[in-house]
């Protein structure tokens, strides 16, 4: 039986281990050297600012467990880390570190401080979730770009028309379009329109009976509903009553109500069996998490487990507006300034991969992002807009909202 003896692993002595040690230390410094430090002095810094509400009501817990159809389920900041996250590999490949600063805004003068604080402090980008007059108030006091994530009013994409503002969520405008593009594939060519009292619902219903008008669909009747604790007028607020014989007949009854609340109790509770769509019913977002092509369930699922809650159309515009400005960056890693930023965004070739199976850019005359529309139940996504068979001379996308031979916002090019 042959013995065997236990090989001795030490370290051998002469001139061969000497020149072993020496190589191993050669290349280990060589390895050091090529691999760029999380805090190493020859990082580039991008700094982004994120601007959102202070004591948003949006947010407030009570709405949030109604979930309803097109509002926001949770802050904007949550969106903006998952897209960073999803981009360490390259911003540690190019040697360039992000900085978030956040910064709770309680007014448009508040805004305006903290985006001109930000732009002296070096920042070079702002993401914003501001209302609109608040956009307008504090976005020309600054030449940074700013990205819009939260605000779907049209002001400012028309009337405020900031060179330096981009708009990741869909308009008001884009969202109508859609809606009646789907009626129009679907040959519901009767529309009963039902709308709320508040100011925002009446420019929504003007955009709403615009979009009808444009693809000749046909509006039987226009009646507002009201919610309200007075007896007196409880007839207002009651489905049955407003979808009823006197309306006459309808394929469809659109709603319009940015609160909410009277809407989603509207499907199967019309007069006459009819689809609702709008704001309850099918819904045209920007994003619904259970959409299943084009790498987006993997998408929903990381915001899932980032935020502990479903990814929203305001999500998706805020980890679009965080991407765009990383992808800019990128383009120029060693100076990512706000000029650079600025420069790379409004480029004729700058593209987005936004996981609805085209590319996404943004228009040159309004900074609008292109994009396709998903019209959604809640549960699923029943079709896309552009529908098929919707034509334009150069992209489908811009028969979402306002095309460039429209009046309306001409930012510079």
């Amino acid at each position: 039986m042959t013995e065997r003896r236990p090989v001795r692993r030490g370290r051998r002595s002469g001139p061969g281990a000497a020149l072993r040690v020496a190589l191993l230390a050669a290349g280990t410094a060589l390895l050091a050297a090529a691999t760029p430090a999380p805090g190493g002095a020859h990082a580039a810094e991008l700094r982004i600012g994120v601007l959102q509400r202070a004591d948003d009501e949006r947010l407030e817990p009570k709405r949030l467990e109604q979930a309803y159809p097109g509002h926001p389920g949770g802050p904007l900041l949550q969106s903006v880390e998952v897209a960073v996250k999803e981009r360490s590999f390259e911003l540690e490949a190019a040697k360039l570190q992000v900085k978030l600063e956040l910064r709770e805004v309680r007014d448009a003068a508040d805004a305006k401080a903290q985006l001109q604080q930000l732009e002296k402090a070096g920042v070079a980008a702002a993401v914003l979730d501001l209302p609109a007059a608040w956009i307008a108030a504090a976005g020309p006091a600054v030449r940074l770009p700013l990205l819009n994530a939260g605000e779907p009013d049209e002001a400012p994409r028309l009337q405020a028309c900031l060179p330096n503002l981009f708009h990741t969520l869909p308009g008001h405008r884009m969202r109508a379009d859609a809606v009646a593009q789907t009626l129009v594939a679907r040959k519901w060519s009767r529309v009963l329109l039902l709308h709320g009292p508040t100011p925002a619902d009446a420019a929504r219903l003007a955009l709403a009976q615009a979009a009808l008008k444009r693809y000749a669909l046909q509006t039987v009747a226009v009646k507002p509903f009201k919610l309200s604790g007075d007896p007196r007028e409880r007839d207002l607020g009651n489905p049955l009553l407003l979808t009823g014989a006197s309306v006459g007949d309808y394929d469809v009854v659109w709603v319009v109500d940015s609160d909410g609340e009277f809407a989603r109790k509207l499907p199967y509770a019309t007069a006459r069996p009819r689809p609702v769509v709008g704001d309850a019913g099918l819904v045209a977002e920007a994003w619904a998490p259970r959409f299943e092509r084009y790498g987006a369930p993997q998408l929903s699922r990381r915001f899932q487990r980032a935020a502990q809650r479903p990814m929203t159309a305001y999500d998706w515009a805020g980890y679009l507006a965080a991407k765009a400005v990383l992808q800019a960056a990128l383009e120029q890693p060693a100076r990512p300034d706000a000029a650079a930023i600025d420069k790379a965004l409004r480029a004729e070739g700058f593209t987005l991969d936004g996981f609805k199976g085209v590319r996404l850019s943004f228009r040159p005359w309004d900074r609008q992002l292109r994009q396709p529309l998903l019209m959604t139940d809640g549960l699923g996504v029943i079709s896309t807009a552009p529908v098929d068979g919707m034509m334009h001379p150069k992209n489908a996308l811009d028969t979402l909202g306002t095309d460039a031979a429209e009046p309306g916002c001409k930012a510079r090019p």
